[in-house]
């Protein structure tokens, strides 16, 4: 679809990329460690200093304590602690659960394991779930929140309803939390990790690239218990050992933002949610609670509209059903990514209500 904006010229909706840079200090300590010379191979658990961060990011919005050196593991993205963590953590055979639909490296990722993808329904329109039935091989639940690509964020209820799961079947949870600070309409992000009994079962997952709209970084990282921290470790090892050692030096001053800086980015993405959700007077939109995307009933196959979408309106979108292992309960969704500069996103939505009229 991104080929397609490009061929045609539409407004690229699609891809989940900012298309303006992060803050400029952060963008400054990039540079300045290129000028100070990191930019050499770094340690294999991450640079020290950004271990130290992330450590300090968890305590300070979280009250979760963490031992920089064995309990934070850096890594080239969110998507590659996902990866080594499924390889490090399964065996051949073993299920892997997770909420459908789902970012597409989690089947992925549990095939290379050689184990098995199981997937638990989100109905819409609200994207909740019902019961999760757990076999007898099932070794890990992979927990998005906030969820790409609906935008739900998870109530404490429901992830206290994971937890019981988790608890009762000797589940180990991974958790995708890189939306975490992408919250809307003063909802609160609940790490599953803070639940009674799941600090010892839960391996959580971020990175710098939603929150500081550095996508293109690739850091990342996973915390959580020495042990679950050690398979991803043993794991990364062999997939790229280290890498973007001066932005890992950057992502320690990302971090360290104060907490003005993370409110007012939320906010500003909010708005930019308002005004393309706005634009949907005819359809129904699943209004998201976080991320950078936006659900909408076409009321019709929203592949085929996917496809019109560009010539008749000069818009992208994908089809939310490319996420899910049953797509035809998702076939009249349309995925519309809002992490674009405003008057991008006005111009959008005109051509949008356009296109409605």
């Amino acid at each position: 679809m991104s080929a397609l904006a490009e061929r045609t010229g539409a407004i690229n909706l699609g891809q989940g990329f900012p298309d303006e840079d992060g803050p400029a200090a952060v963008l400054e300590a990039a540079q300045a460690a290129m000028r100070d010379g990191r930019n050499q191979y770094a340690p294999l658990p991450g640079v020290p200093a950004l271990r130290a961060a992330i450590a300090e990011h968890q305590q300070r919005f979280y009250g979760i304590e963490l031992d920089p050196a064995s309990q934070v593991q850096v890594t080239m993205g969110a998507t590659e602690a996902i990866a080594a963590a499924i390889l490090g953590l399964c065996e051949p055979g073993d299920d892997v659960l997770a909420f459908d639909p789902y970012y597409d490296s989690y089947p992925a990722a549990t095939a290379m394991a050689g184990a098995r993808f199981v997937p638990i329904p989100l109905d819409p329109p609200d994207f909740t779930f019902d019961d999760i039935v757990v076999g007898p091989k099932a070794r890990v639940i992979l927990i998005n929140s906030p969820h790409n690509p609906t935008g739900r964020v998870f109530s404490r209820e429901e992830l206290q309803r994971i937890a019981d799961v988790v608890i009762e079947h000797d589940l180990i949870a991974i958790t995708d939390e890189v939306y975490e600070h992408l919250v809307f309409d003063g909802l609160e992000h609940i790490p599953l990790s803070t639940l009674p009994g799941m600090a010892e079962r839960t391996l959580s997952i971020s990175s710098l690239g939603k929150t500081f709209s550095v996508t293109g970084w690739k850091v990342g990282w996973a915390t959580g218990p020495a042990e679950l921290v050690a398979a991803v470790r043993a794991a990364k090892q062999f997939l790229t050992f280290a890498g973007a050692t001066p932005f890992q030096h950057a992502g320690a001053a990302a971090l360290r933002l104060d907490d003005d800086w993370y409110r007012a980015f939320a906010l500003e993405l909010q708005a930019k949610r308002d005004h393309l959700c706005d634009a949907f007077s005819h359809f129904t939109v699943a209004r998201p609670q976080g991320t950078y995307f936006a659900n909408v009933d076409v009321g019709r196959d929203a592949t085929e509209f996917a496809r019109e979408l560009p010539y008749e309106a000069g818009v992208v979108a994908i089809p939310t059903s490319v996420f899910s292992a049953t797509p035809e309960r998702l076939a009249p969704y349309l995925r519309f990514a809002f992490c674009k500069r405003l008057p991008v996103i006005d111009e959008a939505a005109r051509r949008l209500q356009s296109l409605e009229s």
